[in-house]
Order: C-alpha cells, then structure tokens, then sequence
C-alpha cells in the first residue's frame, strides 16, 4: 500500500503509524538521487510545454510557472530554461494578482486553475513518468515493492486529490494515482470539488488520523507489555 505524508512531519511519528514501512522522500530536497528525480523541480530537461510546438522545458514546474500570467507579467520564457531547481516559483507579491494559465507559450487564451491544472500540470507529470527513462524504472520498483510492503511517499504538499482546488496538489498524489492505474487522462469526465465534498474529505483524513494514532498506540502498549512479560 502506498501512502502520503507531509515530509514537515518528525520522522519518529511516521515510523510510529507505519511500521515496517519504506519512507522515501520524493521532494526536490531529497538526500536520495533516485528519489528526487520525482520531483516536479527535477531538471530531466526537454520536456514538452503543451499546446506549445517545438518548445521544451527543463522540468514539470518550469512549465507550470512559466506559462502563468499575473496582473503585471505573462509567460516567463527564461523559466522554461531554469534547470537549477531554484527560484522556479512566481509569486504574487513579485507580480500581481494571477490571471490564469496561457493555454501554450504564445496564445492570448487564458485557463482557470482547475483547467490548466488538469490541462497543464498533470499532463506534463504524466509525460515524465511515461517517458523519463531513469524516473519510469523508479516508479516501477516502487510498484513492485507496494505489493510487499507499505510505502510512505513523503511530499510538502498531501493533498492527493486533483479535483480538490483548495489547496497545492501533491506531486506524491500523482505517483499513487499513476500506480494505481487511476491517473486521470484529459479533463472532459472530471469537475472541481464542491464545499461538500471537501468537507467529506476532510472528515475521512481526520478519521484515517485517527485511526493511525489508534493503531500506533496499541503496537507501543503492546511492545510494553511484552517487555515486562519476558
């Protein structure tokens, strides 16, 4: 079973909830190569910009934050070419309320959070995963692994749903849709959450909490009373 967890997390609580499970932080911040090239910051280099001819981008994020148009700037051409893994993110503060995501490099036409992530962002992930020589064997070990033992993906970001808007979406998310075979294709059969929707959700995350804690409690009183039975 794969899971995921917010890597601000101290390491003791995780290994506490799951026991005996494989922790790998796929973050750009990873220690472990083979780990870090799942991040959307990872430079693979020539990655397609979609809608955009001809015109390659050094990794998944430099698509996602060159395409965006502010109030004050639009499509950032050098941060197609950022292969640094540093200072990819346009902020607000820098440029001014987002307007929305140019739908390719050159058009005027502008799309809305939910369509240029589903048109944008999951897209252009999907194409690393599937072309990406390096990052599809890792992905496949990872597979083959869950079958056997629990792994814990660890991500800055924990939300795992595409269709929840409220918040970043976690690249982490997407490794166990794609694994699952569940990775969303095109935007045609999905909508953006609805506040009650959202609000089941969080019920459900608080309940799984809840119920990780419980089972981590019982396995300590456990190992407790064995040690004063030997």
């Amino acid at each position: 079973m794969i899971y995921i967890e917010n890597k601000k997390r101290k390491l003791e609580k995780i290994k506490e909830e799951y026991p005996n499970a494989i922790i790998l932080d796929i973050t750009s911040n990873s220690e472990t190569r083979y780990a870090k090239i799942l991040s959307p910051f990872y430079p693979h280099g020539n990655i397609p910009i979609p809608f955009t001819d001809g015109l390659k981008a050094t990794c998944v994020e430099a698509v996602w934050q060159g395409l965006k148009v502010f109030e004050n700037a639009g499509v950032d051409f050098a941060t197609f070419k950022n292969d640094t893994m540093r200072d990819l993110k346009r902020t607000v503060r820098k440029y001014g309320m987002p307007k929305g995501h140019s739908k390719g490099a050159y058009s005027k036409e502008l799309l809305g959070y939910f369509e240029a992530r589903m048109l944008i962002y999951l897209p252009t992930y999907k194409w690393v995963l599937d072309n990406v020589p390096e990052v599809h064997h890792v992905i496949e070990r990872i597979k083959a692994q869950s079958k056997i033992q629990d792994i814990v993906l660890l991500d800055y970001n924990t939300n795992i749903d595409f269709r929840d808007i409220s918040k970043p979406l976690s690249h982490a998310g997407l490794v166990k849709l794609y694994i699952d075979g569940k990775y969303p294709n095109g935007i045609e059969d999905y909508q953006p959450m609805t506040q009650e929707e959202m609000d089941a959700k969080k019920v459900r995350e608080k309940e799984l909490k809840k119920e990780l804690k419980r089972r981590a409690k019982e396995r300590k009183s456990a190992q407790s009373q064995k040690l004063f039975e030997e």
